[in-house]
């Protein structure tokens, strides 16, 4: 499971750009929202199409081995991408971001041998009611999100720290408590990331090559929140077979 967050100290978060105009604002995060759309689709239709061979997903989950480098790699490309964004091209980040969304479809196969298909696309539908409804909030609230973004990236990192120990461990108890804390965290961290984004809307002109990579990693944002939200609803909803 990847609860990798992009580096919070971008250069390109605090950056002034001067490109005033409400129309330039909401064309910048639409790019970021098709983005991260094109890369939950990709993702989707990868775990979908390689579920359809058992053969394929009984091997990963008998391989351990390949599984775990399939999540390594997930979290080699999230952190290469997040340090070299201000010395990549724009395509470059993109095709970054690709694919590591059709590696974490590749490991998300594995969920269609493990949950029926219906209680999938249930919890899907769910997660992106919720999901939705959050960065809604993030974007029309007033309020200053920080303090709230701050807690919850350190409740983030405990939540790292308490799903390692309980690999090792395989404890219930603490299984539930970090996939209720998970949904908590996942959902405020959806709300800070979508009201940062939108204050970086206003300062970049989305149509040029720093825009469009910054477009990038907005949209890689919302998309972990979004996959990690899911996985954790996914576990309360989720029926095994």
């Amino acid at each position: 499971m990847d609860y990798t967050k992009y580096n919070q100290n971008n250069p390109y978060q605090n950056q002034d750009v001067a490109v005033p105009g409400i129309d330039v604002s909401k064309k910048f995060l639409l790019n970021v929202y098709n983005w991260m759309t094109i890369g939950l689709a990709l993702t989707g239709i990868t775990a979908f199409f390689l579920s359809s061979s058992t053969t394929f997903t009984e091997y990963l989950i008998e391989n351990s081995g390949i599984f775990w480098f399939l999540l390594i790699l997930q979290l080699i490309v999230v952190f290469a991408l997040s340090f070299a964004i201000t010395k990549i091209p724009a395509m470059v980040a993109i095709g970054a971001f690709l694919f590591y969304s059709f590696l974490t479809g590749i490991t998300f196969s594995v969920l269609f041998l493990i949950f029926t298909g219906e209680s999938i696309a249930l919890t899907f539908f769910i997660c992106a009611g919720m999901f939705a409804s959050v960065s809604v909030y993030g974007y029309i609230t007033k309020r200053d999100l920080s303090g709230l973004g701050t807690f919850m990236y350190m409740g983030l990192i405990g939540l790292i720290l308490a799903t390692v120990v309980n690999i090792f461990l395989q404890n219930s108890v603490i299984y539930w408590i970090t996939t209720y804390a998970g949904v908590i965290i996942f959902t405020g961290l959806t709300a800070w990331d979508t009201q940062k984004i939108k204050n970086l809307s206003s300062q970049v002109d989305y149509g040029t090559e720093q825009g469009k990579k910054m477009a990038i990693m907005g949209a890689l944002t919302l998309y972990l929140d979004f996959i990690n939200l899911f996985l954790m609803l996914l576990r309360l909803f989720g029926e095994r077979k």
